[in-house]
């Protein structure tokens, strides 16, 4: 797969989280297998730009390439302005996010909100392709709710307004997360625009990774919360897809030396006194299906210092071995 000057070398995509996907958790996705890895939203708001957590949201220093950035906003305007401002921070690929169905990001008409105003979303995306000489993709839900699924619609808007990369998760904005994503929707959108269609919702193991690729004919998958605690899913699903291989969970020594890794990652990212407070839920992430992992988890959110926690996780991996 090709975006503009990119290549691609796989259709493994993590997804854009909140919260999550920084420039530690990105990197470890990336080493693992992942094609792309797109960052945290960042809004289109100019006077939001300064504040630390958007900046700590644009740090892609050291990243391996290509670096997509993904933005949030409801104005054409502002929309292209912050394509701009991302592209001159180092942006390599610009996302728009049409997909998000928070309350926070609705209510102000962002998000998946869009979906509900077609000429809107064609004004946004116009303005953003032309803003900017970098690839533009587009992430969307299938429609506002399942009585209105218009993904295929927005789609060909989306084709039409020169967009590169087209992901559609299988669930509506009403949705939100609850039930399971529908893929049917996203294998109509595939079969009607010739740009990559990439399928995202509730793929979390090799076998649906591959099941949903044959059912939507996608160019690829967005992985999402599946690879919470589990950089390595990118791993276990080139393996299946590609050789039609099951390999191994890795040991407990190797999921040592990938958290401590993740947790140093943080800290210099973040401080030390924000970098603990980020880790505790990676940490939880990590050790959720482990034994005594439930045990660990308590005690890990008292940690109050980079030390005692990356001592403490240190501790709780050497146990399982």
């Amino acid at each position: 797969m090709q975006l503009g000057a990119h290549p691609l070398r796989n259709g493994l995509f993590v997804a854009p989280m909140a919260g999550v996907t920084d420039r530690p958790f990105r990197a470890l996705c990336r080493r693992f297998g992942a094609g792309l890895a797109v960052s945290e939203m960042v809004s289109a708001r100019p006077e939001l730009r300064a504040t630390r957590k958007s900046r700590l949201r644009r740090e892609h220093g050291g990243e391996t390439g290509p670096v997509s950035v993904q933005i949030a906003g409801a104005d054409p305007l502002m929309m292209a302005d912050a394509a701009r401002f991302n592209a001159d921070e180092g942006a390599q690929i610009i996302d728009i996010n049409m997909g998000c169905p928070a309350k926070k990001v609705c209510n102000v008409a962002a998000g998946s909100a869009l979906l509900s105003d077609e000429a809107l979303v064609a004004r946004i995306l116009e303005a953003v392709v032309a803003a900017v000489e970098l690839p533009v993709t587009l992430k969307i839900r299938t429609g506002p709710d399942p009585l209105r699924r218009n993904a295929l619609r927005i789609a060909r808007i989306a084709e039409n307004s020169g967009i590169r990369l087209l992901t559609v998760h299988g669930r509506t904005r009403a949705c939100g997360f609850r039930g399971q994503a529908e893929f049917e929707t996203v294998a109509g959108v595939k079969a009607a625009v010739r740009i990559p269609v990439i399928a995202n919702g509730d793929i979390g193991t090799p076998e649906e990774a591959r099941r949903v690729l044959e059912q939507t004919r996608a160019d690829g998958v967005m992985i999402g919360r599946a690879a919470h605690g589990r950089p390595w899913i990118f791993r276990e699903m080139l393996a299946y897809l590609d050789e039609g291989r099951r390999i191994a969970p890795p040991s407990p020594a190797e999921m040592r030396a990938v958290v401590l890794e993740h947790l140093e990652g943080l800290y210099a990212l973040y401080g030390e006194e924000l970098g603990v407070r980020v880790a505790r839920k990676h940490i939880g992430w990590y050790v959720r299906r482990l034994p005594g992992g439930e045990a660990f988890r308590r005690e890990a959110v008292l940690i109050v210092s980079a030390a005692a926690q990356l001592a403490a996780v240190g501790r709780f991996f050497d146990s399982l071995a």
